[in-house]
């Protein structure tokens, strides 16, 4: 997996973030890493397929989770993730995929991506072992780690 891969997210997430949340996130250190499905933490997978396929993970913890749901319903406090929070996590991680699917477009390379689903810990089964990792950190609120499984 080249790590070049990782940056179409990574730029399409900083700019989702900026938009919708009003962060201007900082970026935490690449890496390879096992996949670990944490208890308490929010899983949004979203499948690739074309010239690249695979998937892309966001794990967030669940107290940040709501902070991210929170702003993104104008400041008001979110304190359980329900259906609609659920839903508004899911559809940042589908805008962060959408617009990561058109800045590879642009660089030539043909993607499709699947709607995005919310994994349980029970579902790591299915999950390769090995992504190439970066985390998001933003202020007041902390961190998205997005993981890119993609060949």
């Amino acid at each position: 997996m080249k790590a070049e891969v990782i940056n179409p997210f990574l730029e399409s997430a900083r700019i989702v973030i900026e938009q919708v949340i009003q962060v201007s996130p900082s970026t935490g250190n690449l890496g390879i890493k096992d996949i670990e499905l944490i208890d308490s933490h929010i899983w949004i997978q979203v499948g690739m397929t074309g010239q690249l396929s695979g998937d892309i993970i966001f794990g967030i913890a669940e107290q940040v989770a709501l902070k991210i749901v929170s702003a993104m319903m104008g400041g008001y406090v979110i304190t359980e993730m329900d259906e609609m929070g659920q839903s508004a996590i899911s559809e940042l991680g589908n805008m962060i995929s959408g617009n990561a699917s058109t800045i590879l477009s642009n660089q030539g390379v043909s993607v499709d991506i699947t709607p995005p689903k919310l994994v349980k810990t029970e579902g790591m089964a299915v999950l390769p072992r090995k992504a190439l990792s970066i985390p998001l950190l933003m202020e007041g609120i902390g961190e998205l780690d997005i993981q890119v499984m993609i060949s």
